[in-house]
């Protein structure tokens, strides 16, 4: 199959350089069976490229070894990032098989170069003197990779990492395949008005939309796009509906069969577990950690902790109010998760007077795109040209020129925003090339995925405004990566500590909810009309409502994720539910709130090892960003260019270039206290 594909396919990935509008991918002409051939290429050229650095009889130096090991993989980089980016945002079985077999073959080839002695030891040799700040940071980056891959081990605890990568490469392919698999097969027909009861004009357009999709037109369905399910569970009236779909939700990756995450997550588990051990750590949280800016698991706890207690009082607040409300209404069941969103939204609305009904006309995707664009060109004098004539894999995705001030083009934005049935679930920010100097002026290509629902036939996109922070979150991840302004590829953009990667996203998301910004671009879809000045202020008012719920279910799975990781029976062996279970009574988990994601379909830590052991990184960025948003406070203007061209500097535009600490007290000149993100989550004492 594959030497057919290759003798009579011309392969894209064969040629030395495309010639599409920013060197894009040419999507129309590539298949999923010109991947197989082309990793195939790519990873006997790079093993060469290795070989050859390994090999080298000249004296080892910076730029015979750590710049040739930069320059070289081009080839694998150019596939690899094209093909995962689809494989999360548009896949199909053809490209999953692909994927099953690609994913543990590239980690084998990772430890193949990390655990070459000869490439070792011509690293360790190199040292210091006459290096740049910036390649000495490349220096002690290289020596770090080494030695936390095991090239310091005997020869067979590196046979032993080998087969420990190359396995859990699999296990979390294999997760994230089965969680797709199970979004995609639950539906929620709604039939008839009674089933349809409470929910609102966009939400029953967005499920028809959605029906139509899946071949049922003229009904209506709700599916586990986060963007249908959520406003279902607020606005049903249907307790009995509500209750099914949540329950979907929840068990997503633990329905039996094929699909069931269970045993994955044991397997994942001891095996990240023994890779710790032999790696001289006490547990895979103590591994992920020490290259963090927290620095210890001790330390991320210590947070949490200091975090829980306060949400859960306030949480526990919410709850007897919102069951109050219910036993109003006649009720006298006891209030279950599927029942919070839908009384918190009546509470809200009485207490604020908000209907996100309301909101929502204000709210346009095309709006909020603007908006996010708006804030950038303020803060660093980006400015977006959408073009037209591009590659695309998809016929919905959007693509943008990217320029700075001097009107200099830095780099490419793509916009994903739909949910579709061939893409994961959440949203994301990815890139299909990263910016970089040494290989010339390369300038990225950088891509937002979201899951929003569409519109009505012939209606912009709504949304609420959860989906518009999600958009300025994305946004400021893509800014990371637009920015970056670094000479070496491992230092670019996003290759930033883990918990330090999500302060440029929420901070940007504090600019959305200004007035100022708010003023500007929330305005009616139809009339045009800003938002009314009462609105404006009532949404405002109400940021703080609900966050007890909201810390709560983001902490306990930080928490569960670190009690995971941290565990000694994770090398013997894990039931994962019986285990969540405990961490939840051991903090005293609200019975009425559910985890933001229950350890199944914990795509963030399964899911490949992104956020694993590092979930908490959310809340410990969090307090940076809330101190930092501080900086353009006490500055008096929150687009101040003196304090922005400081946060260009050393936070979007530096990728790796510094520490997280040296980084941030660059910016600052300080580290930052709790006090601010407390003040804004509303759980001051």
């Amino acid at each position: 199959m594959r030497g057919v594909t290759a003798e009579h396919e011309p392969n894209p990935f064969s040629e030395p350089a495309w010639t599409t509008p920013h060197r894009l991918p040419p999507f129309e002409r590539i298949t999923p069976a010109h991947y197989e051939p082309a990793f195939d290429r790519a990873l006997a050229q790079h093993v060469a490229e290795i070989e050859a650095i390994a090999g080298n009889p000249e004296p080892p130096t910076f730029a015979n070894t750590i710049e040739a090991l930069e320059r070289s993989g081009q080839a694998l980089r150019r596939v690899s990032s094209t093909f995962f980016n689809l494989t999360g945002s548009h896949t199909n079985p053809e490209l999953q098989a692909v994927e099953r077999a690609v994913a543990p073959r590239l980690a084998r080839h990772g430890s193949a170069i990390y655990l070459n002695p000869d490439l070792w030891a011509r690293v360790a040799a190199i040292g210091e003197e006459g290096l740049s700040d910036e390649a000495k940071r490349v220096r002690e980056r290289y020596r770090l990779r080494f030695r936390r891959a095991g090239a310091e081990l005997d020869a067979e605890a590196k046979e032993r990492m080998a087969a420990i990568a190359a396995r859990l490469a699999e296990l979390g392919t294999q997760f994230s395949q089965n969680l797709l698999a199970d979004e995609g097969a639950f539906t929620l027909e709604l039939t008839g008005e009674n089933d349809l009861a409470g929910l609102p004009p966009f939400l029953r357009a967005a499920a028809a939309r959605a029906a139509e999709e899946r071949g049922l037109p003229g009904r209506h369905v709700v599916t586990l796009s986060r963007s249908l399910i959520d406003p279902f569970l607020v606005f049903s009236t249907r307790r009995d509906l509500r209750e099914r779909a949540y329950a979907a939700w929840l068990r997503r990756g633990e329905t039996g069969g094929e699909t069931d995450n269970r045993a994955i997550i044991t397997e994942t588990l001891r095996l990240r577990a023994e890779r710790a051990r032999l790696l001289g750590y006490t547990s895979y949280a103590a591994y992920r950690l020490d290259d963090t800016m927290a620095g210890s698991a001790d330390a991320a706890v210590g947070l949490l902790e200091e975090v829980w207690a306060p949400a859960r009082r306030r949480a526990e607040s919410e709850r007897d109010r919102l069951q109050a409300l219910a036993r109003e209404d006649g009720q006298t069941f006891d209030l279950a998760p599927w029942d919070w969103r839908h009384y918190a939204e009546r509470l809200r609305r009485r207490e604020h007077d908000l209907d996100e009904g309301e909101i929502k006309p204000y709210l346009s995707l095309e709006g909020m795109i603007q908006a996010a664009f708006d804030t950038a060109h303020r803060l660093f004098g980006l400015s977006f040209a959408e073009l037209s004539d591009v590659p695309r894999y998809h016929p919905e995705v959007r693509a943008w020129e990217v320029a700075d001030r001097d009107g200099r083009v830095i780099g490419l934005f793509l916009g994903d925003y739909f949910a579709r049935p061939s893409k994961r679930s959440g949203a994301w920010m990815s890139g299909f090339r990263s910016q970089e100097r040494l290989t010339g002026a390369v300038t990225p290509i950088i891509v937002n995925v979201m899951n929003f629902a569409k519109g009505a036939e012939g209606e912009p996109a709504l949304l609420s405004f959860d989906d518009a922070r999600t958009l300025f979150h994305e946004f400021g991840h893509a800014l990371h990566g637009l920015l970056s302004n670094v000479t070496y590829p491992m230092l670019a953009g996003t290759a930033v500590a883990g918990d330090f990667v999500e302060l440029p996203s929420q901070l940007y998301e504090h600019w959305l909810e200004q007035p100022e910004v708010l003023r500007a671009h929330a305005r009616h879809y139809r009339t045009g009309e800003p938002m009314p000045e009462d609105l404006l202020h009532r949404l405002l008012a109400a940021r703080t409502f609900n966050q007890g719920f909201a810390t709560v279910e983001y902490t306990a799975s930080a928490i569960v994720d670190l009690d995971l990781h941290l565990s000694p029976e994770a090398e013997t062996g894990i039931d994962p539910l019986a285990f969540e279970a405990e961490s939840l009574r051991r903090i005293g988990m609200p019975a009425e709130i559910a985890m933001r994601h229950r350890t199944p379909h914990f795509q963030h830590i399964f899911a490949g090892e992104g956020y694993a052991a590092g979930y908490y990184s959310y809340l410990w960025s969090e307090v940076l960003d809330a101190d930092a948003f501080d900086a353009f406070r006490e500055a008096g203007n929150i687009f101040d260019p003196a304090t922005a061209e400081r946060l260009r500097t050393y936070v979007y535009g530096a990728g790796n270039l510094r520490d997280a600490r040296s980084a941030y007290t660059a910016f600052r000149g300080r580290l930052p206290s709790t006090a601010p993100l407390l003040r804004k989550r509303g759980l001051a004492a």
